[in-house]
């Protein structure tokens, strides 16, 4: 493995010196200079530091989805709640760090790998770069992409509904309101271009996560707190099926699903800058998952809603000032968009690929044109789902099953046995094993409870509804 490839695109070895010159990446010994393609060349420019790092780890994780851990909960009760969190946080920075290890032994071998399908040709093979981890990681990242824009969509109409109780303006009418935004936003060159909108959505995670948990508190001592239940809901296979659903939800949430593309917007040489940027992105992490879910289900107990936020507003007014609830959901719109563009990054990495032509310059008319179009088309395929599907949260629960967890939970640990090669007597050989192994199992019984929930949702909704 620690020859250099001609293959054009594939990897790009570590520079000697340190800075990139005209898209080439000099090697030494022998001196051999390995071409870029444009997606990794244009997007993936790798410029960053370990600070941006941090922040980008940071968007790429936490999200608005972590105001669903109050319902996930609800799912598992109080014991079963905070051990699956807690099993989340450590077995996902165990993953990833062990991601982060194999990506620096393969640069020391002349071969930094800047996507994750480039991790997988050359450690387990071609076929499953082009033919499994892409498919994948493709399908999980426009999938947030869709998810993303229904969930702002959504946003804004709560916005609107606290002002206009009556109003007449439709969810799609909103979601294509959103779907402008990143339009806009979609149009930022490259992911070292979002360093700056991304260290924003760090610090906006944090706000609205503090006000999600406080809002919680406030709601749960008041004379109006609603009357609470920690009894698991369901019985028998509906209650067995409901706790995966609830642990898929959770190592949904965890993932990123684009460590290695991340990795590569780093400038060279990429040794422990990983691994600090992690732990900037797993203080908060762990911080804003554990005071939303834990203040989230202590004050609304089984009746936790799909979102906390839902439950602010009560059954028949709301249950906090309006002020405070229009607060927090700028907060999530905002910091929901920033994750939107993350996510079109490893999209936009495969059309400019395609697309754009490395020898002409970045934004020369060649590749300003189809960068435009395709992004923009990309954007408005996405929109539109969104407005068609929405219930498309289920849908994201089943491509969490089918590629989240293979995509954060298994592949690091078949790559670090592969790449590494750890003894079989070792213990670190055997939790790797026992981890793909669990997780396989997890993929198969959270894809049921999926596909089962989708069943169920798909009677009472229909394209385009007002929900």
């Amino acid at each position: 493995m620690g020859h250099s490839r001609e293959l054009m695109g594939t990897t790009a070895a570590v520079p000697k010196p340190a800075e990139v010159e005209d898209g080439f990446y000099p090697v030494d010994p022998p001196p051999k200079r390995i071409e870029l393609d444009a997606g990794a060349l244009f997007v993936l420019k790798s410029k960053g530091s370990w600070w941006h790092c941090g922040y980008h780890l940071t968007t790429s994780i936490v999200g608005p989805a972590l105001l669903s851990l109050p319902l996930t909960f609800s799912l598992l009760g109080w014991e079963g709640g905070v051990v699956f969190l807690l099993m989340g946080a450590v077995t996902t920075f165990y993953s990833y760090h062990l991601l982060f290890l194999v990506l620096e032994q393969q640069a020391s071998l002349g071969q930094r790998q800047l996507r994750f399908r480039d991790m997988a040709q050359d450690i387990l093979g071609p076929a499953w770069g082009k033919y499994f981890v892409g498919l994948l990681q493709f399908a999980i990242c426009y999938g947030s992409v869709v998810a993303c824009t229904l969930l702002g969509g959504q946003s804004l109409k709560f916005i609107y509904l606290l002002y206009q109780p009556d109003g007449g303006i439709k969810l799609y009418q909103f979601i294509a309101m959103f779907g402008g935004l990143t339009l806009f936003l979609a149009q930022v060159p490259s992911f070292h271009s979002l360093r700056h909108i991304n260290l924003v959505s760090l610090i906006l995670c944090l706000a609205y996560s503090t006000c999600a948990a406080g809002g919680s508190v406030y709601v749960g001592d008041s004379k109006n707190a609603p009357p609470r239940d920690y009894t698991v809901k369901g019985k028998g296979m509906d209650r067995v099926l409901g706790a995966f659903n609830g642990i898929s939800i959770i190592a949904t949430t965890y993932a990123s699903g684009i460590i290695p593309e991340i990795q590569a917007t780093l400038a060279p040489p990429v040794k422990g800058k990983m691994f600090k940027g992690l732990c900037i992105c797993y203080s908060v992490v762990v911080t804003t998952f554990t005071i939303v879910a834990i203040a989230g289900y202590w004050a609304f107990g089984n009746r936790a809603k799909a979102t906390v936020l839902m439950n602010f507003m009560g059954d028949m007014k709301p249950l906090l000032p309006t002020w405070f609830l229009l607060m927090t959901n700028i907060f999530t719109l905002l910091q929901t968009a920033a994750v939107t563009v993350v996510y079109l990054q490893p999209t936009n990495e495969v059309f400019e690929k395609k697309l754009a032509d490395p020898k002409e310059g970045q934004f020369s008319p060649r590749n300003i044109v189809p960068r435009l179009i395709s992004r923009s088309v990309s954007v408005i395929v996405a929109t539109l789902f969104a407005a068609m599907i929405p219930f498309f949260g289920d849908i994201m629960a089943l491509l969490g099953a089918f590629c989240c967890i293979p995509l954060d939970f298994i592949l690091p640990m078949i790559f670090y046995n592969v790449a590494m090669k750890p003894s079989k007597r070792s213990a670190e050989y055997w939790v790797n094993t026992l981890i793909v192994v669990v997780s396989a199992v997890l993929v198969t019984v959270g894809a049921v409870a999926s596909i089962r929930q989708i069943i169920l949702d798909a009677k009472s909704y229909r394209l385009f509804a007002n929900v």
